[in-house]
């Protein structure tokens, strides 16, 4: 198993000062967005699939708790203050997923911090709790918005197949990333 989170990133920053911070941060918070638009609307939902669970995936991963969360929630702000960074999805039906967004780099980076992102089968399960965390709010803001027996068919079973391809997608990045990071 791969030393804890903080142990790694002082590997590839030694000195890791407020501006890498920030700029890791900023570098996350728009490869999520750029994620945003990598998308396909789906006629008989108004949520599409995209890119973003990837990043965000991505971003708990390889930068940890405090900055994979400070991360997203830069994202989101950016997109609420007017910057194109959101999926393009028509009324307010995607803002729990964002909300999960947050929630799911936290968790993800919670197992990223205690070391688990050096093993592939624990960097799933580390995924997969992401994952909960963001059909968690997804779902409990989409029920505000559709029927009850609507729920699951809007905003889960259509996405979960390709939230499995996106993550195991993510698991086989995570290694390339701190070998990347112990190049420089």
């Amino acid at each position: 198993m791969r030393p804890a989170r903080s142990a790694l990133i002082r590997q590839w920053i030694p000195e890791q000062t407020l501006v890498t911070d920030a700029g890791l941060v900023l570098a996350f918070s728009l490869f999520t967005g750029l994620m945003a638009h990598i998308a396909i609307p789906l006629p008989f939902t108004p949520v599409p699939i995209t890119g973003q669970t990837f990043a965000v995936l991505l971003c708990g991963a390889l930068l940890g708790a405090r900055l994979g969360t400070a991360s997203m929630l830069a994202y989101v702000t950016e997109g609420l203050i007017g910057l194109p960074v959101f999926a393009s999805a028509a009324g307010s039906f995607t803002y729990g997923y964002l909300a999960g967004f947050v929630a799911a780099a936290l968790v993800v980076g919670w197992f990223a911090d205690r070391g688990w992102t050096g093993d592939w089968r624990l960097t799933i399960v580390a995924m997969l709790a992401g994952e909960v965390a963001i059909y968690f709010f997804g779902l409990l803001w989409l029920a505000h918005l559709v029927p009850p027996d609507k729920v699951l068919v809007f905003g889960l079973y259509p996405f979960v197949i390709g939230d499995a391809i996106k993550l195991i997608a993510a698991v086989l990045v995570v290694p390339a990333g701190w070998r990347l990071s112990r190049a420089g």
